[in-house]
């Protein structure tokens, strides 16, 4: 593997001595977000995480190789670049034998954090079920990321782009625990009710962190999907929100825009129609998410 990976050496000393890591993904740095609030976002983000006493990892393959930390140079460069293969597991063989830069989603940092060691993963939102996905048969190669590697995922839960209750199905299916944090109602992205209730709920860090060990303790393969609710002063209103979202999705319908430029599409979209609240939000909820993934990071660690 190690012409493939390449771990920083603030990350791999972490991991050598049992110290909390928190894996990012850099999609959101190249796909996510407009210029320059990308860049500020991810450097502020890895800034929560040390400040809590955990260490941050930004996943992303450059020049063929995945590497598990980034320096704030590379992290401008893919803040700044045009050329990026968005990168899911399936295009990771493709991007590394061409030797590409790629910025990894979910499902490849999932497994490239794995792959190095990385026990917690902060995100935005996972991915799911689109809707009109009977249709389209159009699932994010999250799930089965999620359904095959040992990683605890913090997100604001579901993307509210996604048909929210069939995924939650295939969660189930998979057997992938969906804790909410601190109250029953499942979160949803930009609002804190997604309008379902939460499969389970818990009110600790230290019960998040047991419960994670548990599954993995029980030889229990997959990850445990961590729902952290929006701050409730960022958060943009459920029916508002999905205004928006019905918008986008016409639109993107009408452009005949598929795959894996679908939710780029769509995020700008919403952004550009709630004149940035749905920006501020997404800011605001990686933000918060970082901060509960570095105290699970270092309660997994003392486990």
């Amino acid at each position: 593997m190690t012409s493939y990976l390449k771990i920083h050496p603030k990350v791999e000393e972490a991991l050598k001595n049992n110290q909390p890591v928190v894996a990012l993904e850099s999609t959101i740095i190249s796909h996510g977000m407009p210029y320059p609030k990308n860049i500020e976002t991810a450097l502020a983000v890895e800034k929560i995480i040390e400040n809590e006493g955990a260490i941050a990892a930004t996943i992303a393959i450059i020049n063929g190789v995945c590497c598990v930390g980034l320096s704030t140079n590379e992290i401008e460069i893919f803040g700044n670049a045009h050329n990026v293969e968005k990168v899911s597991t399936r295009d990771i063989p493709y991007v590394v034998s061409k030797k590409l830069f790629g910025a990894t989603t979910v499902a490849a940092t999932m497994k490239i954090a794995s792959m190095a060691g990385i026990k917690t993963f902060v995100t935005g939102g996972i991915g799911g079920v689109h809707r009109g996905a009977s249709n389209t048969m159009d699932v994010s190669a999250d799930i089965m990321a999620m359904a095959h590697t040992n990683v605890a995922i913090v997100s604001a839960g579901i993307k509210s782009i996604l048909d929210i209750g069939l995924t939650l199905e295939v969660l189930e299916t998979h057997g992938i625990p969906v804790i909410t944090y601190a109250q029953q109602r499942l979160p949803g992205f930009y609002s804190n009710d997604s309008g379902f209730d939460s499969p389970m709920h818990l009110n600790e860090v230290d019960e998040i962190a047991k419960l994670v060990q548990c599954k993995w303790d029980l030889n229990l393969t997959g990850s445990v999907l961590i729902a952290n609710p929006i701050p409730k002063e960022f958060e943009v209103e459920k029916t508002e929100i999905e205004h928006y979202i019905l918008e986008a999705l016409n639109e993107a319908e009408k452009q005949k825009i598929t795959g894996k430029n679908i939710t780029p599409f769509l995020l700008k979209h919403i952004a550009n129609n709630t004149k940035g609240d749905s920006l501020d939000a997404n800011i605001a909820l990686i933000k918060n998410n970082a901060l509960l993934g570095a105290k699970i990071a270092k309660a997994l660690a003392q486990l």
